[in-house]
C-alpha cells in the first residue's frame, strides 16, 4: 500500500515504514492514521480541532454517556496540503492519550479481493510491527501464518475480517488491533480533542450503544460543563449536557515564588498540567519571570500530568538542556525510527531543579522528567512514573477497515524502556537543596569520567 503524508500546522512524528511514507513525531503514544481520503479528512471531527464544536450528550451516568449526533461547526475546509491533529485515549489505558496523523492513501479503482485484505494487513504488521520484548512475534512464525492462512479461499469479507483480528491477537499486544470500517469512521466521529473529553462506544444487552468517559482533563471545558468519570457504581439519571470546544487553548502553567524552608533562597515552583500547544511558551515565560524575581532553585511539578503533545514535551526538556544532550530516543523496526532527539540550544535556565512525579506522570511528562534526570539537570522527587512510551500508527485498509500497530517507543538518554517501567524517583520525599546540588554534582562526575 503507497502512502503519502499529509503536511500538518501540529509537530510531527518519525516516519512510517513503508518507504513512501513520510510521519512525524507528534505526541506520546502515537497513533498515526494512514489512508484516510482527502475527503473525509475534510469532514472529520479532527479537522474541526481549531474551530467550534457544540454538542449534546445525554447522560445516563457520570461513567456513561448515550450519544445524540453532534452538530459540528467546522471552520473553512483546510487547503488539499493540510490537515489537523487531534488526541486521543487507548482503549485499553485510562491514563494516557494516543495521537493521531492523517495520511493520505492512493487507492487505485481495482476491487480488492478478501484474500488481499488479509494479506495487506498481514504486510503492513510485517513491516511496522515493533515487538516491545514481551510478545510472541518473529519474522519466521509471523510468515508461516501468511502460509497457512492464505493456502484456502476467504469466502466472504466478515470472514477476511475475522482472519485479520485472530492474526492480530496472536501477536500478543494489546495496543495491536483490527478496525471494522465503522470503527475506522467513528475515530473522527467521536474525536472530542479541544473540549478535554476522551470516550469510547459500549455496546448494550438491547444492541443500543451508549459512550463511556475514558478520561477528563482537569478544568477542561467538558470537566466545568459537568461532566464526569466514575469508575464503579450505579447509573444516575439521564441528563443532558453541552459543551463549548475551546476555541483558544488555555494555559496549563501555574507558578509562584516560594521561599525555603531555611528562609536562605527563593524557589520557583511551576506546576504543568498538561502539555498543549501554549505549555513550552508559558513555561519559559514563567521560568523566565521566576529567575527575574531572584529564584535560585526551581520545583517543576509533574504529578497527575498524563501527557499531551509529545513535540511539547521534547521542547520542554530542551529548555533545561544544553546543546548537544539528547532529550529522547525512539527505537522502531524500521531504520526511520531509530531517532536522536537532542537539543539544539543554551539551557534557559542552570538552577538546581527538582521534578514532582508520581503514578499518574506519564508519556510526554515521562520524557521531561527522564530527559532532565539522565542529563543531571533534575532529581525526581515522589512515586515510579506510570510507563506510557509506545507508538502507535493506524493503517487504512483498501475496503475501509483498518488495523492500529505498534511501531515504536521511547527509550531515555540513559537507554531505559520507559514502556511498562516507568521511571524510579531518586527521592520519595522532599530533599534539602543541599542533598539536591550534591546529587547532581556526583551525578555529572560519573558522566564525564
Amino acid at each position: 500500500m503507497r502512502v503519502s503524508a499529509l503536511s500538518s500546522s501540529l509537530p510531527t512524528i518519525p516516519p512510517s515504514p513503508s518507504e513512501t511514507r513520510k510521519p512525524q513525531i507528534l505526541c506520546n503514544n502515537l497513533t498515526t492514521t494512514h489512508g484516510i481520503s482527502a475527503d473525509w479528512a475534510k469532514k472529520s471531527l479532527i479537522g474541526a480541532l481549531s474551530g467550534a464544536l457544540s454538542f449534546g450528550i445525554l447522560f445516563s451516568s457520570p461513567c456513561s454517556i448515550a450519544f445524540q449526533s453532534p452538530t459540528v461547526q467546522s471552520p473553512p475546509p483546510p487547503p488539499p496540503s493540510s490537515s489537523s491533529l487531534s488526541t486521543k485515549h487507548d482503549s485499553s489505558s485510562e491514563l494516557c492519550r494516543e495521537d493521531e496523523r492523517l495520511v493520505k492513501a492512493e487507492t487505485g479503482p481495482e476491487v480488492v479481493t478478501n484474500e488481499g485484505i488479509v494479506e495487506e494487513a498481514w504486510e503492513i504488521v510485517n513491516d511496522s510491527f515493533l515487538d516491545t520484548g514481551r510478545h510472541r512475534w518473529s519474522p519466521q512464525t509471523w510468515k508461516r501464518k501468511k502460509e497457512d492462512i492464505l493456502t484456502t479461499s476467504i469466502p466472504t469479507r466478515s470472514k477476511a475480517h475475522n482472519i485479520i483480528k485472530r492474526m492480530l491477537a496472536s501477536l500478543g499486544d494489546p495496543y495491536t488491533r483490527f478496525l471494522s470500517p465503522e470503527e475506522f469512521t467513528k475515530m473522527a466521529r467521536y474525536d472530542m480533542s479541544g473540549i478535554g473529553l476522551n470516550l469510547r462506544e459500549v455496546l448494550e444487552d438491547d444492541g443500543g450503544v451508549k459512550l463511556k468517559v475514558l478520561g477528563l482533563l482537569l478544568d477542561g471545558p467538558a470537566h466545568s460543563a459537568g461532566v464526569r468519570q466514575v469508575k464503579h457504581g450505579n447509573c444516575g439519571p439521564i441528563q443532558s449536557i453541552a459543551v463549548q470546544r475551546q476555541l483558544v487553548a488555555r494555559t496549563p502553567v501555574f507558578y509562584r515564588l516560594e521561599q525555603s524552608e531555611n528562609g536562605n533562597a527563593s524557589v520557583g515552583y511551576m506546576r504543568l498540567k498538561e502539555f498543549n500547544a501554549l505549555a513550552r511558551k508559558d513555561l519559559a515565560t514563567a521560568m523566565k519571570r521566576l529567575q527575574d524575581m531572584g529564584a535560585s532553585y526551581f520545583v517543576l511539578d509533574l504529578r497527575d500530568n498524563l501527557g499531551g503533545l509529545v513535540q511539547a514535551g521534547i521542547e520542554i526538556a530542551k529548555l533545561f538542556l544544553k546543546e548537544g544532550e539528547t532529550v529522547i530516543y525512539t527505537v522502531g523496526k524500521d531504520l526511520q525510527y531509530q531517532n536522536t532527539i537532542v537539543a539544539d540550544a543554551a539551557p534557559l535556565v542552570t538552577a538546581p531543579v527538582i521534578v514532582l512525579v508520581n503514578n499518574k506522570t506519564a508519556s510526554a511528562s515521562e520524557i521531561v522528567a527522564s530527559s532532565l534526570h539522565d542529563n543531571c539537570r533534575a532529581v525526581l522527587v515522589g512515586e515510579r512514573t506510570f510507563g506510557k512510551g509506545l507508538i502507535q500508527s493506524v493503517f487504512e485498509l483498501h475496503d475501509g477497515s483498518g488495523v492500529v500497530v505498534t511501531v515504536g517507543k521511547y527509550v531515555t538518554p540513559n537507554h531505559k524502556d520507559i514502556n511498562g517501567n516507568g521511571i524510579e524517583p531518586d527521592y520519595r520525599n522532599f530533599p534539602a537543596w543541599s542533598d539536591v546540588r550534591q546529587h547532581l554534582s556526583q551525578c555529572s562526575k560519573l558522566q564525564q569520567g
